[in-house]
């Protein structure tokens, strides 16, 4: 089976995460795809295919070569965002790109166009993945998944190519920030990995956001208006105060790159209660805990105005930054720029304005820098991936593999 026809037989498959959820993985769908990914790996002869009571899914893929390699990994995750709907995927297929705006729904008037999305205008001429303008496609994560299981296939059926030890992994809920609260680094025996996590061919990082979760719940009095002179307080409106007193242009909205930020990613309530949900980003460690700081200070800075108690704040860690951990191997960098020359894909190595799994496995003892899978405009109705770069990234998998046999 191609990478294309494998990708297109993923997304069918409904993995959405949820959000706080109370068990894991925190939807039962998740295993649905799983459990079709361990009969893949079993009919292309991959070795001790299994998934576990967590719903992660490893098997191995036997060296071929005496040669002394290092046990690589390779980790995408079966999970989609639960931004938007990923049940009911309906991909259509863009052939010969011309440049122009492409009707995803002509019933709703949806549409993208290369003035909203200018990364379509380098992918002229390739044939497009797109939506039905209802739902996401899936590229994040089962692009990554479709091209790990082509590289596999490839390797057990030619038993001709050298290569060492390969292992690879699928994992649920990386979405919701979970997706390796389970993982078994040494089950999965790999000394270094790559998650094919990524965006456009061509990009690879090593570097993202230290990351944390506020949560605020605040607790107003309500009264009657005609009566509140002097009695009333306005959760919903304290909660407001709140946003106001963060820095205004330390907001998603206004950065990029390096630049960190506070994002109020929900708000609910009424009068009498309500709750305010943020993620705290910044890739300097010191900048990323003045933020913190910051944010419980303005808490307390209100419990002072309003009264003990008004407003409770917690603060959790989500993960760190991976570039103290891979910088000690930077030949994982230059072994996949090196194979990306080879192919001649120019390499583009950026900070990931977000996390991955592999954030929290080096952390963990394992070294583990992002890959692309080609999917572009992640977590909406206007993702899209390139078949063609899709099949060159499957020859990268290749090309890496081949770069750690002939070192």
């Amino acid at each position: 089976m191609n990478v294309i026809d494998r990708f297109l037989k993923y997304v069918a498959v409904d993995t959405e995460s949820v959000e706080e959820a109370a068990c894991f993985p925190s939807s039962e769908k998740q295993k649905d795809l799983a459990r079709i990914l361990v009969e893949e790996l079993k009919e292309i002869g991959a070795e001790n295919p299994e998934m576990d009571e967590f719903g992660y899914v490893y098997a191995t893929i036997p060296a071929t070569s005496d040669k002394k390699i290092p046990v690589l990994g390779f980790l995408s995750h079966m999970d989609t965002s639960p931004a938007m709907s990923g049940a009911n995927v309906k991909p259509r297929i863009v052939m010969n790109y011309d440049g122009g705006t492409i009707v995803l729904n002509e019933k709703e008037q949806i549409s993208m166009n290369p003035e909203m999305f200018p990364s379509l205008g380098r992918n002229v001429g390739k044939d497009l993945i797109v939506t039905d303008g209802t739902t996401l496609l899936g590229a994040d994560d089962k692009a990554g998944i479709a091209e790990i299981m082509t590289m596999a296939e490839i390797l057990l059926k030619d038993k001709t190519i050298p290569h060492g030890t390969i292992q690879i992994a699928f994992t649920p809920d990386e979405e919701v920030g979970a997706g390796v609260d389970h993982f078994d680094v040494k089950r999965f025996g790999a000394e270094f990995a790559y998650t094919v996590d990524g965006g456009a061919i061509g990009e690879m990082e090593y570097e993202n956001f230290n990351a944390a979760s506020g949560r605020l719940k605040i607790h107003g009095q309500s009264i009657h208006p005609g009566s509140a002179k002097g009695k009333m307080v306005n959760a919903l409106l304290v909660g407001m105060e709140f946003q106001q007193m963060l820095p205004v242009f330390e907001n998603p909205a206004y950065t990029e790159g390096y630049e960190g930020f506070f994002h109020l990613d929900r708000m609910s309530g009424g009068v009498e209660e309500a709750e305010l949900f943020y993620i705290i980003r910044d890739h300097d460690r010191q900048k990323f805990e003045e933020k913190k700081v910051r944010f419980e200070k303005t808490a307390a800075f209100l419990n002072e105005k309003y009264g003990a108690g008004t407003v409770e704040c917690i603060v959790q860690d989500s993960y760190y930054n991976m570039k103290e951990k891979v910088e000690p191997y930077m030949f994982l960098i230059d072994n996949a720029t090196k194979a990306m020359e080879e192919l001649g894909i120019t390499p583009v190595i950026t900070p990931i304005r977000g996390g991955t799994d592999g954030a929290r496995l080096s952390f963990m003892g394992l070294p583990c820098p992002n890959l692309c899978t080609g999917g572009e405009n992640y977590h909406g109705k206007y993702e899209y991936v390139p078949v063609q770069d899709m099949e060159r990234i499957v020859e990268l998998l290749l090309q890496i593999i081949k770069v750690y046999q002939d070192a």
